[in-house]
């Protein structure tokens, strides 16, 4: 029998302290990634666990990279699975854990409602087809469980990763400028592994979509206070760093 997920809340919050504390860790994402990551995931079993328990969960990272997740929330219970199109971004830790599949986020090799848990780290901007994806996550999570989805936004400090700012005046130009200071290409690459995702298109999407109840749409790494902001055209895609969408399977 499927472990019930409930939407009782955990001790997990989205304090001030916590934004802190993540953007702190955040200074040191490129030249310390595991420190980054390791927060990360830590703060995402207790995002995660604040919608249902995690306890006998089977759960699916879908683009779950190198495996920064993968203990945090194994250690939380949760039966782990993982999909990349990368084996490069798999390996990046070592050997591939076991549970680990190669396959296209926009076309998940599992049958309907087979986990508990379906969920997504700063993804979907990494694919041509986000809102795809997000479809098949919904589709491959059983009812009544969880549907957790989190990217980055293009339009905050941080939409052109290692080209921010300057993806501010266009993603291409942004591409041209640092790969002539460089002398290399960036690795997240604007129009071929990097896309424009706006707040105003995950709100879209989760209104449209049938396959599941809507729970939450806020900024992941925002105090509290701070979820307005996600409502309010134009202000939400600068000043929201990273989207959540969170939704229960109908």
């Amino acid at each position: 029998m499927p472990p019930q997920l409930s939407s009782a809340p955990s001790a997990w919050a989205p304090t001030l302290r916590r934004s802190v504390r993540l953007f702190r860790a955040f200074r040191v994402e490129q030249t310390q990634p595991e420190v980054f990551y390791g927060q990360l995931a830590e703060d995402a079993v207790g995002h995660v666990s604040h919608y249902g328990d995690l306890a006998g969960a089977r759960m699916l990272d879908v683009g779950g990279g190198p495996g920064y997740f993968r203990a945090a929330f194994e250690g939380a219970g949760a039966a782990y699975f993982a999909l990349d199109a990368d084996v490069g971004e798999l390996s990046g830790l070592g050997d591939i854990a076991p549970r680990t599949v190669l396959g296209s986020g926009m076309q998940l090799p599992f049958a309907d409602g087979t986990f508990d848990i379906c969920y997504s780290s700063n993804v979907l901007e990494h694919v041509d087809d986000p809102w795809r994806m997000a479809d098949e996550m919904v589709r491959v999570t059983r009812p009544g469980g969880l549907t957790f989805v989190s990217y980055t936004v293009w339009y905050g400090p941080w939409g052109g990763h290692e080209t921010s700012p300057w993806h501010y005046l266009g993603g291409l130009r942004a591409r041209r400028r640092y790969r002539r200071r460089h002398g290399h290409e960036p690795k997240n690459r604007y129009g071929e592994s990097l896309f424009a995702v706006t707040v105003r298109a995950g709100r879209e999407w989760a209104a449209a979509q049938t396959g599941a109840e809507v729970l939450d749409v806020v900024p992941r790494y925002n105090p509290a206070a701070a979820r307005w902001l996600s409502r309010v055209p134009l202000l939400r895609e600068v000043v929201t760093w990273n989207l959540v969408i969170v939704l229960r399977r109908r």
